[in-house]
């Protein structure tokens, strides 16, 4: 994650596309673009399950045993699905980068608070 870290930094300011620090409020209007982008790559993730979900369903009514239908759509979505988290995994590391975290280190910090919660969701076994 440290490499997709510091190539995002680099790539970012070669493209132009660090946030802005002249001052507040241009950091303000950059941050939130950002969020805005960010939000609207998640949404695209959330299109692309959408459409596997609808191209399972379809399979289905076809006569496609369902866990073959799935797999099927899983298989037509996952390159596009994957260039919309690309996209998210960039406006992350914007992040990261501007508020000069280690996006590795707090992965692995709130996973280990994650783990250790005491109101853990309960899921089935």
């Amino acid at each position: 994650m440290k490499e997709i870290q510091s190539f995002s930094k680099q790539f970012q300011q070669e493209m132009g596309w660090i946030i802005n620090e002249e001052s507040f409020e241009k950091s303000r209007a950059s941050l939130l673009n950002n969020y805005m982008l960010l939000s609207t790559e998640i949404a695209e993730v959330a299109e692309e399950m959408r459409r596997m979900f609808n191209l399972t369903y379809r399979s289905i009514q076809d006569g496609v045993e369902e866990g073959e239908a799935f797999s099927q759509a899983k298989a037509k979505v996952k390159e596009e699905i994957g260039k919309e988290l690309a996209d998210c995994m960039a406006y992350l590391m914007k992040f990261y980068n501007y508020f000069d975290l280690d996006a590795e280190e707090t992965f692995y910090q709130k996973m280990d608070e994650v783990k250790n919660r005491t109101n853990k969701d309960v899921t089935k076994k």
